[in-house]
């Protein structure tokens, strides 16, 4: 019966793509460890900011003031994830470009002077009233839908360098352009990688798709290198000892705060490092506080959790691969590729494996615009597993 379901279409039998249950509704191992992560993020966001929200000004000296504020983004992401899953997959396929082109709008109001918020030397928000939206986060589900669709009408020109990457690499020049103004290097990279990684998985050829990737890492390092505080941090990470109260300050507070986590933490809650020695603690650096206070067992649990969202949407990706229900698949493998750059990247940071940039862990650090951009994210892949399983099913869409 399964095999038999697995043809539609013509599609191939694939053990690994129809051993799961087709009657659940839902992959239990995307949602339970995506909403692990969203229910700790609410724990660690409150553990890690306690101190700082009790003596700031700005939060009228409200312990739980992050606390509200990460559940509230956290609701709001739902309901918006909730929305986005009613709309079928062929509808975002056919308003990726219209998506996209409003998402660079937003990054140029941002620039504006009047209109953007600057925060210590970044232009990076738009004020709503009490909320601060920042584009350069929905920016990257924006560019996932862009890029899927992109790879889905170039299919036939992937094998050309000239039309089928260099249309897309012109796009990805102003989009770089318009966030290096900001600045915000980390969204670029991310943003980068997801549209590579696409056209990579839709058929960029091997050979032209690594010279690319070795002139974008020449790229990456002169943006590092003629940009003197980028290049300081890229010094301050090479030996963060050598100036621990300057360019490696954080990252020589994020390696303390991991080597006395040990094992297993020294407890909920009692983390030295937050108490205004770890800068950003409740954002950049939340890993850290999470490896104090649950040690080593907690970020393991965390990055198992991660590895797990990861696999799924890869394993969805491919079920609508083989489905030949190609954008689906791309968006779903696009999904997977963002959350797992972005969180490798913020480990890496909080480790000390990656020069220390300002980008948030997905689904977890403090922030309404990330976490919304997120559950949105998931929401639209749970969807194209939605939608696989009804096919499966023999249910026409």
């Amino acid at each position: 019966m399964r095999i038999a379901l697995a043809r539609i279409n013509g599609v191939r039998h694939d053990k690994n793509i129809v051993s799961d249950p087709i009657y659940r509704e839902f992959d239990a191992a995307l949602v339970v460890p995506a909403a692990a992560l969203l229910l700790l993020s609410i724990v660690m966001v409150y553990s890690a900011s306690i101190a700082i929200a009790e003596a700031s000004r700005y939060t009228g000296h409200q312990p739980a003031y992050f606390l509200i504020r990460q559940a509230a983004f956290v609701g709001i992401g739902l309901i918006l994830g909730a929305i986005a899953f009613q709309f079928p997959v062929r509808r975002w396929q056919q308003a990726a470009p219209w998506i996209f082109v409003g998402g660079l709008v937003l990054l140029i109001l941002v620039l504006v002077p009047g209109v953007g918020r600057e925060v210590n030397g970044a232009r990076r928000w738009l004020p709503l009233g009490p909320i601060n939206l920042q584009p350069s986060e929905p920016m990257k589900l924006f560019a996932v839908l862009y890029a899927a669709d992109y790879t889905v009408r170039k299919l036939a020109d992937l094998g050309s360098l000239r039309r089928g990457f260099v249309p897309m690499a012109l796009v990805m020049l102003l989009t770089g352009a318009l966030l290096l103004r900001e600045p915000d290097f980390g969204a670029l990279v991310v943003i980068v990688g997801i549209a590579m990684g696409i056209l990579f998985l839709g058929g960029l050829r091997l050979r032209p798709f690594l010279l690319l990737m070795a002139l974008l890492a020449i790229g990456f390092l002169l943006l590092i290198w003629l940009e003197p505080y980028r290049r300081s941090r890229f010094i301050g990470f090479m030996d963060p000892w050598s100036d621990a109260y300057g360019t490696g300050y954080q990252l020589s507070h994020a390696l303390i705060a991991f080597g006395r986590g040990e094992w297993f933490g020294v407890g909920l809650g009692a983390s030295v490092e937050k108490l205004f020695y770890l800068p950003e603690a409740h954002t950049d650096f939340l890993l850290a506080v999470i490896a104090e206070e649950l040690g080593f067992a907690g970020v393991a649990a965390v990055v198992a959790m991660f590895a797990l969202v990861v696999l799924r949407a890869f394993a969805i990706g491919r079920r609508a691969l083989h489905l030949e229900r190609v954008y689906g698949g791309l968006v779903a493998q696009g999904i997977g590729i963002w959350i797992g750059a972005q969180a490798f990247i913020n480990m890496g940071v909080n480790m000390g494996l990656l020069p220390t940039k300002g980008l948030t862990l997905p689904l977890m650090s403090f922030g309404g615009s990330g976490i919304a951009a997120n559950c949105v994210a998931l929401a639209i892949l749970l969807r194209v597993d939605w939608e696989n399983r009804q096919l499966m099913r023999g249910v026409q869409l």
